[in-house]
């Protein structure tokens, strides 16, 4: 199958929307890879000149031709040939690669999980380590590093219009999920032509709930094999993001009420495996309480997320 690869150029990204009108950069088939080179921060959250840390001329370029959005700068879209409203895109996470030697992480006011105890603006720059794959804090911890994509998703309903990048929903977008890395699986309804898959928000580590606003936000390059599956009859193949990593099954939900986020995901995960089992809805309702564990995405997206782990092997 073919390989593509897409810079990132002020004419290949767009900074915070996605919209089921923008036109596709890139046109593949089912079945094919796109490499996408991806960037993150604003002009506010580059290191100064003196910590010696290089920033991507990309980055320099975009700063200055792209207009600013709400949200994250992502690259694409790229649509798959054949995709309608209906069908699922299934997007295998083949390989990540950081771009830079640093990150950045902090907060401002009235952001955050509890932006009433942090009125103040704060910002670290944190060097990384690509041999070693680390990243060290300024007050001397090592963190191992697990990169994945913040933002992941494909073009939402038409009717939507232009919506930021910053709330995920059915369509995906900034799911900061980190359980969905390399080597893992991501499933998203097809809700406009050509689905329009865009990634970004390119992420070093990251714990769950991502509680300050930021993770370690740096610039990464994700290869991603994009397979449509197409609806039979008039029924969508998915109406909700899911993932699935070499251990788990992954079902998540969505809101800005993280009790209705935490509904979804365990409604998403009794669907699931009812689907893939003999279980009643009883019985799978009262497995996900035995073995299934919930776990909160992140808290700072307006909306919440909240995304349950199924262990493979258990069921099926």
């Amino acid at each position: 199958m073919a390989i593509h690869r897409i810079a990132a150029t002020p004419e290949t990204v767009r900074w915070g929307v996605f919209d089921a009108a923008i036109p596709p950069v890139l046109t593949i088939n089912s079945g094919e890879t796109v490499i996408l080179e991806c960037v993150s921060g604003g002009p506010d959250t580059l290191p100064p000149p003196a910590l010696g840390m290089e920033v991507p001329a990309a980055l320099h370029a975009i700063h200055a031709r792209v207009p600013r959005g709400p949200g994250h700068i992502i690259t694409g879209p790229v649509a798959v040939a054949g995709a309608e409203p209906g069908d699922m895109l299934e997007v295998k996470i083949e390989a990540i690669e950081f771009g830079t030697d640093w990150g950045f992480c902090g907060f401002r006011p009235l952001a955050g999980t509890i932006p009433e105890d942090f009125p103040e603006r704060f910002l670290t720059h944190i060097p990384i380590d690509r041999a070693r794959q680390t990243c060290r804090l300024s007050y001397g911890v090592e963190l191992p590093l697990a990169p994945f994509f913040g933002v992941m998703g494909v073009a939402p309903p038409a009717q939507y219009g232009t919506i930021s990048t910053v709330q995920p929903r059915e369509h995906g977008g900034n799911l900061d999920n980190k359980e969905i890395g390399a080597g893992s699986t991501l499933f998203l309804p097809v809700l406009a032509k050509g689905a329009l898959f865009s990634a970004g928000d390119g992420h070093g580590v990251q714990g769950d709930g991502e509680v300050c606003i930021n993770a370690l936000e740096t610039c990464l390059t994700g290869t991603f094999t994009l397979t449509l599956h197409k609806a039979v009859g008039a029924e969508p193949v998915l109406k909700y993001p899911r993932g699935e990593t070499a251990t788990h099954y992954v079902s998540m939900g969505m809101n800005e009420d993280l009790d209705i986020a935490m509904k979804t995901a365990l409604r998403e995960m009794i669907a699931f495996i009812c689907a893939r089992s003999n279980l009643s809805r009883q019985e799978a309702y009262q497995f996900c309480s035995l073995a299934v564990d919930f776990r909160v995405t992140q808290t700072v997206n307006g909306e919440k997320g909240v995304h349950g782990m199924l262990k493979k092997g258990l069921l099926f």
